[in-house]
């Protein structure tokens, strides 16, 4: 029998809800079973090269609170500039490091951390040299569409003044909305969704 082609039409968009830990984190969720730890929760081993570093921050919403139930995936190079990734044809990145992690927020205090390494410099898709970054990738209540963002580290500056993403950004005053800020081996960036002191985030 012939159907009409409006007959089933797209449902509306969902906000992330709980069924998202459940899925991604199920060891956090307490349910266990499914892995024996969480993917995403180690990036490094004590075989991995290049200096370890912990990121740490809040996603922060309007009304200036810390979200306790946002889920913060991120992306990066490692030491030597170069990603775990098939499509990787510069050379062979470190086996000992993932490239990419997973955390949930605390669902006390809001906090997300990462263990990780310091990326190395990668080239733009015109060749110029993009200073260290991480990518990161949020979801939460409220949110339809994952939001995509950077960070950079306060300790880079004159890599930050060539990188040719944060020369392209048109609001100068925003640029420090990507920049963590550095304690020792420590990066404090937090990801502001709302505000004046709203985050840049990427249409990717």
């Amino acid at each position: 029998m012939l159907q009409s082609l409006n007959r089933l039409k797209e449902t509306p968009s969902q906000t992330a809800g709980p069924y998202v830990h459940i899925g991604c984190v199920p060891n956090f969720c307490e349910i266990g079973g499914v892995y024996p730890e969480d993917l995403g929760k180690s990036m490094v081993n004590d075989k991995t090269r290049g200096g370890r570093i912990t990121v740490k921050g809040h996603v922060i919403d309007g009304a200036g609170m810390p979200l306790r139930d946002a889920l913060i995936e991120i992306w990066q190079a490692d030491a030597a500039g170069l990603y775990n990734s098939p499509s990787e044809m510069r050379g062979a990145a470190d086996p000992n490091f993932t490239g990419w992690g997973r955390c949930p927020t605390d669902m006390q205090t809001g906090e997300f951390a990462f263990e990780t390494i310091k990326p190395g410099r990668v080239p733009f898709r015109d060749g110029r040299m993009m200073a260290p970054h991480i990518t990161f990738w949020i979801v939460a209540r409220g949110i339809n569409i994952g939001l995509q963002t950077r960070m950079y580290f306060g300790d880079e500056q004159k890599a930050n003044e060539e990188d040719p993403i944060l020369q392209r950004i048109e609001h100068r005053v925003r640029v420090p909305t990507l920049i963590a800020r550095a304690e020792g081996d420590t990066y404090h960036f937090d990801i502001h969704l709302q505000g004046e002191n709203e985050t840049v985030f990427f249409d990717i």
